[in-house]
């Protein structure tokens, strides 16, 4: 198998990588740095949310939303991941999918409808 740059280095150091391409708002590249490590740390929510937001920003939006389904299913209450999964439908177009996941990271995030 032929190492390239990225997907070279132990997971750690292919994170930071991820980080600095994603700082850089180059989204494309963290998520190819990213792609791979989520596979071999599934467990993790970090990188499988940073590969959400590379693909979001990216506007590889149906990719986002199949990674922040899997994050919500693990963890009902990761509010950023609501959030994320709320605006990832509604730039899909899909704002009555949204609205539920927008409603309850509202709550998590402690923003209480007044009505």
């Amino acid at each position: 198998m032929e190492t390239t740059y990225y997907d070279h280095g132990t997971p750690a150091e292919r994170w930071e990588r991820a980080g600095m391409f994603f700082d850089a708002k180059d989204y494309t590249a963290a998520a190819r740095v990213l792609g791979p490590l989520v596979e071999e740390v599934p467990e993790q929510t970090g990188p499988r949310l940073l590969l959400a937001r590379s693909y979001y920003h990216s506007a590889q939006l149906r990719r986002a939303e199949a990674e922040l389904r899997v994050i919500v299913e693990r963890d009902p209450v990761e509010h950023y991941a609501r959030l994320m999964l709320g605006r990832t439908l509604q730039r899909q177009g899909r704002d009555d999918e949204a609205q539920p996941h927008l409603r309850l990271a509202a709550a998590l995030g402690g923003e209480f409808d007044e009505e």
